[in-house]
């Protein structure tokens, strides 16, 4: 448990740092930038919630298909 909350700790803390490279590194304007990143934001956010459904769906299907009285021969 303890290594497993250090390396998510490690991956926020390493993206973090990436990311403040990347913006300090960008070969953009900050206007143009935060543009495309808001638009990356969205289509994230639109995957993530499509995937969510998707599997909602699924999982679904199965609790209705274990809740089903079964047949006996």
């Amino acid at each position: 448990m303890r290594r497993t909350l250090s390396f998510f700790i490690g991956v926020i803390l390493g993206g973090l740092a990436g990311a403040v490279i990347a913006l300090l590194f960008a070969p953009e304007s900050g206007s143009e930038l935060r543009i495309r990143l808001r638009e990356r934001a969205d289509n994230l956010g639109g995957e993530i919630r499509l995937a969510a459904a998707t599997k909602r769906i699924e999982l679904q299907e199965r609790l209705d298909t274990l809740r089903a009285p079964k047949v006996q021969e």
